[in-house]
């Protein structure tokens, strides 16, 4: 699928902009603040429908405007659709394919997947397994339409039980029959979930060692590993077992929504032992299997967001990653950077049809 046209109007700092893109790679230069990651941001928003900066939708309207609107023509095989994104200050955001609106925004995941790599992924190393869980969920719902609305559900079901045991707990009672009525829909949707989870990153870990040994040189091996509750016992009996200390700390304390990614480096957690360096190359490799696995699953080629991919990777290494997404077949690539020459001299050598855009 190829992004032939993008508009943004009052879009953050962005009254009106229209870019015709290139089918292979377009560049966004600029200096610091003048909007280029929020460029890739309305091209995340075409994929999932909000912000990877993780920012609401109204505060992504332009400062004094009413409404934000992101529009493109995107080539999907033989046919053309237009996709429109509006968010209105008064009124709920609205998605629309083909002027035809979406009831649900996950009926929309997965038409336009796309792999974003910018400096804010170091956040996946240091952070909590919150993020690492999110991004698990982000790259599965990409893939599996099933697996979405099963955490949905999930979640809701984990939040009725939470709420009850907190009323509990305030109120000086308890009521393990009514406790019980989640037990059996959390066990269900968590199970598969925790299934579709573990496939899944037994198909990227292999994926990401072997880009890792070539963006690297092989000098370190890494891997992916999942870490669940699960793997213990099955989910019935976690909930039977953690009863009394669920109910001392009025929430579910076992289940798939306290699941963690595990990144290692020659056995060790990489945010211990890794580089600033060797960490960066790590998230590569992991972003560039994300769009591996997720173009095998679904046999659409994710779109490519780089977001200032020459902060602590030099000139050679920033080459090397544009030849080898560029060589894989990656698809539509999109590029910032503070300095044309730069990107000129790297990304011009690889690809002649590259458009470099003024920001």
């Amino acid at each position: 699928m190829i992004i032939r046209k993008l508009s943004l109007y009052n879009f953050k700092n962005h009254s009106e902009k229209t870019f015709d893109l290139s089918p292979q790679i377009n560049c966004f230069v600029g200096n610091n603040g003048v909007g280029k990651t929020n460029i890739l941001d309305a091209l995340h928003y075409l994929s999932v429908g909000k912000s990877f900066l993780g920012n609401t939708d109204l505060n992504n309207i332009k400062k004094n405007e009413d409404f934000f609107s992101i529009n493109a023509e995107i080539q999907n095989d033989d046919s053309e659709d237009i996709i429109k994104i509006s968010q209105p200050k008064e009124a709920k955001k609205i998605i629309k394919k083909n002027d035809k609106t979406y009831d649900r925004l996950a009926d929309h995941i997965g038409y336009l997947p796309s792999v974003m790599i910018s400096p804010y992924d170091s956040n996946l190393i240091s952070d909590s397994g919150e993020s690492r869980r999110k991004f698990l969920d982000s790259m599965i719902s990409q893939t599996d339409s099933e697996y979405l609305f099963g955490l949905i559900q999930y979640q809701k079901t984990i939040q009725q039980r939470n709420a009850l045991l907190k009323y509990f707990a305030k109120n000086r009672t308890w009521d393990k029959d009514s406790l019980e009525i989640y037990d059996d829909p959390i066990a269900k949707s968590g199970t598969q979930i925790y299934k579709k989870r573990k496939n899944f990153v037994e198909k990227l870990n292999p994926i990401v060692q072997s880009f890792y040994e070539i963006i690297s040189g092989g000098k370190e091996s890494v891997s992916v590993v999942y870490e669940s509750h699960l793997q213990e016992d099955s989910f019935e009996n976690l909930l039977k077992e953690s009863l009394d200390r669920d109910r001392m700390l009025t929430y579910t304390s076992k289940g798939i929504h306290k699941d963690d990614l595990l990144f290692d480096m020659d056995s060790v957690l990489i945010k211990k032992i890794g580089s600033q360096g060797q960490q960066k190359s790590f998230l590569i490799s992991l972003k560039l299997a994300q769009m591996s696995l997720v173009k095998e699953l679904t046999g659409k080629t994710p779109i490519l967001l780089l977001d200032d991919i020459f902060d602590k990777l030099d000139d050679t290494r920033v080459a090397q990653l544009i030849k080898l997404v560029n060589q894989e077949n990656f698809g539509q690539i999109f590029i910032t950077d503070t300095h044309r020459e730069r990107t000129e001299s790297v990304v011009k050598k690889i690809n002649e049809e590259s458009i470099i855009f003024e920001v």
